[in-house]
């Protein structure tokens, strides 16, 4: 029987964490020990919590997020899980989150600078600077029309160039272009 585990109620308050998705089984046996207003159950161990949603990012006062498994499971509904030590604090101050881009996948994403996977590379940046810059990066990922001002042979060199300058320095999407 399981042993009936419950965090404190504040201490998901302000936090970023990054939930991996699993597979129904996994809370077989379970007690549901929480349901949201808007539906989600969570489910908690003491390794760490299990969430069952329709809707993961921006959350009331937190930032959490799903990776998906490969292949991904049909269901809209997801059930997410993640160690208590992987909840991260998160306030719109502090210079927290870094960004990454995965080329191959043509993906890009912000992560927090607890993270052990931070390599102390990327520039640190409060949520609202990582918002705009990732909103640029993802631009630069998706769309070719910014590219017809350049002189380039290589699209997707071009675009790494200009994504790493965006993750790695400071300076500015403008600066940038006008460097190239």
């Amino acid at each position: 029987m399981q042993r009936n585990f419950k965090p404190h109620p504040n201490s998901f308050k302000n936090t970023f964490c990054v939930f991996h998705e699993v597979l129904p089984n996994e809370i077989e046996g379970l007690k549901k020990q929480f349901e949201s207003k808007a539906g989600s159950s969570y489910y908690y161990t003491e390794e760490g919590m299990y969430r069952v949603s329709n809707h993961w990012g921006r959350l009331a006062n937190s930032k959490w997020r799903l990776v998906a498994r490969e292949p991904e499971t049909e269901s809209k509904t997801k059930i997410g899980f993640a160690a208590w030590n992987e909840f991260y604090p998160d306030n719109a101050e502090e210079k927290l989150y870094y960004l990454e881009a995965d080329f191959d996948k043509n993906l890009a994403n912000y992560q927090h600078k607890n993270n052990p996977k931070y390599d102390k590379k990327a520039i640190l940046r409060t949520s609202f600077e990582t918002a705009k810059r990732l909103k640029q990066i993802r631009n630069l990922q998706q769309l070719t029309s910014w590219a017809k001002y350049f002189d380039y042979d290589d699209l997707a060199d071009l675009r790494k160039q200009i994504i790493d300058e965006l993750i790695y320095t400071e300076k500015t999407l403008e600066e940038i272009k006008r460097e190239i």
